[in-house]
């Protein structure tokens, strides 16, 4: 199991068709699995971008 090390919660929003009912949508975090030293981590796209300049 990969553990999730991104503290980035979804954002939410609200859905509106054409009657103007909203409803509330939720839009994920882009989570990836990647191997640092043998451990596999969840780490959001925009972190494991800036993981990559470290290495």
């Amino acid at each position: 199991m990969a553990k999730k090390i991104s503290g980035k919660k979804p954002m939410f929003g609200n859905n509106r068709p054409n009657c103007l009912k909203a409803t509330r949508k939720k839009q994920g975090v882009n989570l990836q699995t990647v191997t640092l030293n043998g451990k596999k981590y969840r780490v959001s796209a925009r972190e494991l971008r800036t993981i990559k300049q470290w290495i």
